[in-house]
């Protein structure tokens, strides 16, 4: 399998424990770093542009097979035998595979906001719209944020899709390529047949946004046994955003745990 060499942040002091973040789909490592950031005191924080995110490589692929692979690649090539995976959504997911197929290369495994199964959650109206943008008639992005409005209500959700929209010589593009995210989009909602595998038996903690549906507790029992379960109330799917306080608690006392 092709593997694709990651573009990343990093923070902290190296002789610290490695902690890997792992973004979403249509986010990067930057909407990451206040959480890096604070996570730093204690630990060697990576966060890594997953392959078609941030300043990553693009490729005509991308499942959870493919982005496991990218991430053992970057493990190894900063020598990291074992780490501490932080992973949200699709990169919960990433991180729940890579535990599945590598158990001995996960410390401890924290998931937020994602459970391993196969959604029926579809990006089409969302792809759609990016696609829809006039981009060669944008003169700032408030016109884009405008435009998009219709079809994407949500104020916090369209300024979130717009951190992919880039000034380029003067002229906005997508740094995504929005093609291949509407091909792979079906990956991202599915979760692949964990069926033949053994269940991930080490530390594993999942916290689930009180307003949101995507945690599914019988499906993490039966492949994450030991996990232990956390809700935050008042937050939904982007709990780390409309929660930071609960949610970066929940993380460093986690970690902390022998």
């Amino acid at each position: 399998m092709k593997t694709i060499q990651l573009a990343f942040e990093e923070f902290g002091d190296p002789a610290n424990r490695p902690l890997i973040i792992l973004h979403g789909f249509f986010a990067s490592s930057r909407n990451w770093r206040l959480v890096a950031q604070r996570l730093a005191a204690r630990f060697h924080v990576y966060v890594p542009d997953m392959r078609n995110h941030g300043a990553s490589p693009h490729h005509p692929l991308m499942d959870y097979q493919s982005m496991s692979a990218d991430l053992l690649r970057f493990m190894d090539e900063r020598g990291l035998e074992t780490a501490n995976l932080l992973g949200h959504s699709m990169g919960g997911k990433i991180a729940m595979w890579l535990a599945l197929t590598n158990p001995h290369r996960v410390a401890k495994l924290i998931v937020a906001d994602i459970a391993p199964v196969s959604y029926t959650h579809s990006f089409d109206n969302t792809v759609s719209a990016l696609k829809a943008l006039p981009l060669a008639e944008l003169s700032n992005r408030k016109q884009a944020e405008t435009l998009l409005a219709p079809s994407i209500p949500e104020l916090g959700y369209r300024q979130f899709l717009l951190q992919n929209l880039i000034l380029k010589d003067g002229k906005y593009c997508w740094r995504i390529d929005l093609d291949i995210f509407h091909r792979m989009a079906v990956n991202i909602a599915a979760f692949p047949n964990a069926e033949h595998l053994a269940p991930f038996t080490g530390k594993a903690l999942f916290i689930a946004g009180g307003d949101s549906d995507f945690v599914k507790p019988e499906a993490i029992n039966s492949l994450f046994p030991d996990a232990a379960l956390e809700t935050v109330a008042g937050a939904g799917h982007w709990l780390h955003v409309q929660q930071p306080d609960v949610f970066m608690t929940l993380v460093e006392n986690y970690l902390d745990l022998e």
